[in-house]
């Protein structure tokens, strides 16, 4: 039985993909591109929270719980003997961790006594190997094989220097950031980071039988709110806040790509159906019966899927290797560990799945003409008569799920459910495409009638047209989504982009920024030099010096970004917040929060709340919530110095300079560099708008590159359409030519075709795209916690032409092949 299934499949299904390798191919193709994005975007994340989780795992080792600091600052180390002693703990390992250097030389720094051998972990290992060589090479410590040094190698740690006692093989430190590590006594990296008596973490190891989380619940309690107790993985839940706003905007653009291949594989299938029209029925008419056929359709199709993912897959893993390395700087910035590309377990088998099911959907409505058709109308064309007709019930019910979705898009984009919200955009896409569906009869009439305009050639095209409705409606519903994601989901980007851009420009307003970090990140720290605000103030020609502080803090299980201000003077980046507000702040009376903050605590203003810090817990006011571009994390702004006592981190990590009037900015400039450090940043106020705009244009262009491989998908779509139009109409086009109808007829024929419904996909296109912009523009900045301006940009007209044009593109090959049939090949087609 399974040897006969086999061959009916070879010789009437996978023979045919095989005599057909253009259809096969571009088939394949297309479902490539879907697989391949959806892998690219799944591995962009995955990434990130992999490089943490695998972080995380190699220095918690047999860890059940983690105490973290609030803040880079930690927390004190005394807290380590209540911890220690707390019934239930096993074994409570300190560690100092920290950053050394940036970019492709930003390294972990890692501090630990003789107790992590408890922890069994990949940093136990060595530390307990080399523990002679840390002992007897002044201030030694290990480094990654990674680090390009040598034993006896100086090491640059704060304000010391170190000595390399020994490096570790790849091998011991895989896991460790790349082997991007470097590791010491604990005693010595906080007396070289000046953190003499501060943790950053403590890996609790729980006593077999005891509760973990009654533990916690203990833990929690002796920490006071000084510290965060949570399970190890919390790093790596944290990790995937920064990149989610990404990760969803891609998979949107990339679920566009995935509905396009859809509606081609529909085509591919019916053009397959069409083809074997005469085999389907000579087989219907000895006895065959039509379940075995669609079975054998709907597995050629799964296998064009699995194929097509597969190889689509291994594609998009090499897109996702390209793009990792070009994610915005704040994004890397925001996550503890050196991200390293991976592609997660699930990636691939979720891409290969959503293309089989793809094809399986679309090959299922197509093989809906087997079951159509009686044997004796098989030699008929495919969609001629009442065949093709849809029937009134399901246009009903298509209607009603359209309006209901639209209506539920409408209630999601306007509710504020923060991320969540950008669920309208797809859902406002299908609600369209149900609606489109329901109005299939005008579609075909208006495809047709654009192609009547092109005189006697289109009247032969509007009539093929007419003949084939499911199919018009497919490649306009190809076409149209085409269009609209790019003018929808682009135009929505281009103004989330300025107005991001628009709600920073007061940051030009101060002439120099000085910060450790570089412009394109967040200046969270280290802390600038003791002293340096002083000393630039005493620079000729500089007016004002005004101090700030930001870093990352942990609030419940989720992360927001401190920035303290000296609101004694005025500063450009308090321009959202109101004048009294700030009289407020000063008198340290209360915060102010961003938006996503105040959703994520349930939060308004008036409220009290509670502030973990290494200081213990503070009650304060919320002020007010402010909109604030926020694509890492949330934001709270308080007074500086309020900030500076609670969570124990004197000075400031940036610095805000006026010039005087009448001053050089070039000399000034030059003067403050002079004063400066040379690892320190010196950046304009111009320079620090440039590189915002940058880093969001950076976010954003991904998706935008998507959309128009989306558009490049509608192009095959249509380039399939019109060929299936061709291969149907042989013998009709072989008659017309033998009666002396010329080449140039044909072709212009079947150019009408598409020009009817290029046009007619891409006007539905254009008004779904303005809609859908609208609600995107309004679901990004529930998403971004941004006012965004809906801007209806006069490039909509340019994107919709350049769309539509891609997508006529595919018209000219079915069109040649149609003027250059030949004649006895036309008549002779069975």
């Amino acid at each position: 039985m399974i040897a006969a299934l086999w061959n009916r499949l070879w010789l009437f299904n996978f023979g045919e993909l095989l005599r057909h390798p253009g259809r096969t191919l571009l088939s394949g193709a297309v479902m490539g591109v879907s697989a391949a994005l959806i892998v690219a975007v799944l591995s962009i994340s995955g990434s990130v929270t992999g490089s943490v989780d695998k972080l995380t795992k190699g220095l918690a080792g047999s860890a059940d719980l983690e105490i973290t600091g609030i803040t880079d600052a930690g927390f004190e180390q005394a807290m380590l003997a209540q911890i220690s002693a707390t019934p239930g703990v096993k074994a409570a390992v300190p560690m100092l961790r920290g950053t050394l250097g940036s970019g492709e030389d930003r390294a972990l720094l890692i501090g630990a006594d003789q107790t992590i051998t408890a922890l069994g972990s990949d940093l136990a290992g060595p530390m307990a190997q080399y523990v002679n060589k840390l002992a007897t090479t002044e201030r030694g410590v290990l480094v990654g094989a990674a680090m390009g040094l040598q034993e006896g190698d100086p090491v640059r740690i704060g304000a010391g220097t170190a000595t390399v006692a020994a490096v570790l093989d790849s091998g011991a430190t895989g896991r460790l950031n790349g082997g991007h590590v470097v590791a010491g006594p604990l005693p010595l990296l906080q007396f070289l980071t000046d953190r003499v008596g501060k943790l950053d973490s403590v890996q609790i190891v729980v006593k077999p039988g005891t509760d973990v989380g009654a533990l916690r619940t203990t833990l929690t309690e002796v920490v006071d709110g000084r510290a965060v107790v949570a399970e190890p993985s919390l790093r790596t839940a944290q990790a995937g806040g920064a990149i989610q706003i990404m990760r969803y905007s891609t998979l949107m653009s990339s679920a566009a790509a995935l509905i396009v291949s859809t509606f081609l594989i529909y085509n591919a299938m019916s053009m397959a159906v069409a083809q074997r029209r005469s085999t389907l029925s000579l087989l219907r008419a000895i006895g065959g019966k039509r379940g075995p056929m669609v079975r054998d359709l709907l597995v050629e199709a799964a296998l064009l899927g699995l194929v097509g993912g597969a190889i689509g897959a291994a594609v998009g893993a090499l897109m996702g290797r390209f793009a990792i390395g070009r994610l915005p700087a704040a994004i890397v910035q925001s996550v503890e560990a050196r991200t390293e590309f991976e592609v997660p377990n699930y990636a691939i088998p979720a891409a290969i799945a959503a293309c089989v099911l793809s094809t399986v959907v679309a090959a299922a409505i197509a093989a809906r003409q087997v079951y159509k058709v009686a044997p004796v109308e098989a030699l008929a064309p495919v969609e001629a008569g009442d065949v093709a007709a849809t029937g009134k019930v399901l246009r009903w019910v298509a209607l009603v799920a359209g309006l209901i979705l639209g209506a539920v898009a409408i209630a999601v984009a306007f509710t504020d459910l923060g991320r969540l919200s950008l669920g309208a955009i797809t859902t406002s896409f299908t609600a369209t495409v149900f609606l489109c569906f329901a109005a299939t009869g005008p579609i075909v009439r208006g495809s047709a009638g654009i192609a009547r305009w092109f005189g006697a050639p289109g009247a032969l095209g509007a009539t093929s047209l007419e003949r084939a409705p499911r199919r018009v409606w497919a490649t306009a519903m190809t076409v149209m989504i085409g269009v609209a994601a790019v003018v929808a989901l682009g135009g929505a980007s281009g103004n989330m982009v300025k107005s991001a851009t628009d709600s920073f420009q007061n940051l030009a307003e101060t002439d120099l920024y000085v910060s450790p970090s570089a412009v394109e990140q967040f200046p969270t720290g280290p802390v600038l030099p003791a002293g340096l605000a002083e000393k630039l103030a005493e620079v000729p020609g500089v007016d004002q010096v005004v101090p700030a502080q930001m870093a990352f803090a942990t609030i419940g299980s989720g992360r927001v970004m401190l920035q303290g201000y000296s609101t004694t003077v005025s500063d450009a980046r308090l321009g959202d917040v109101d004048a009294a507000v700030i009289e407020q702040m000063r008198r340290g009376e209360g915060i102010v929060i961003t938006r996503d903050v105040a959703r994520s605590l349930s939060l308004a203003v008036g409220d009290e709340v509670t502030m973990p810090t290494p200081s213990g817990q503070h009650k304060t006011t919320v002020l007010q919530v402010i909109p604030y571009f926020t694509a890492v994390s949330g934001v709270v702004m308080m007074n500086l110095d309020q900030l500076r006592e609670w969570y124990q981190r004197p000075g400031e990590t940036i610095l805000s300079i006026k010039y005087a009037a009448g001053a050089d900015p070039d000399a000034v400039r030059a003067a403050v560099r002079a004063q400066v450090p040379p690892e320190i940043h010196v950046n304009t106020g111009a320079e620090t708008i440039d590189a915002i705009s940058s880093g969001v244009q950076q976010g954003a262009a991904m998706s935008n590159m998507i959309l128009w491989i989306v558009v490049l998908v509608a192009t095959v779509a249509l380039l399939n359409t019109l060929m299936l139009s061709v291969l149907e109409r042989r013998r009709e086009l072989g008659v017309l030519r033998a009666m002396g109808t010329n080449r140039k007829f044909l072709l212009r024929s079947v150019l009408a075709e598409a020009a009817g419904i290029g046009f007619i996909g891409a006007a539905i296109g254009l008004v779904v795209g303005i809609a859908v912009q609208y609600l995107a523009t309004v679901a990004i900045g529930h998403a971004m916690t941004i006012d965004i301006v809906y801007r209806p940009s006069p490039l909509i007209a340019l994107y919709g032409a350049a769309a539509l044009g891609l997508a006529l593109l595919g018209s000219i090959p079915p069109a040649l092949r149609a003027a250059r049939m030949p004649i006895v090949a036309a008549l002779a087609v069975d």
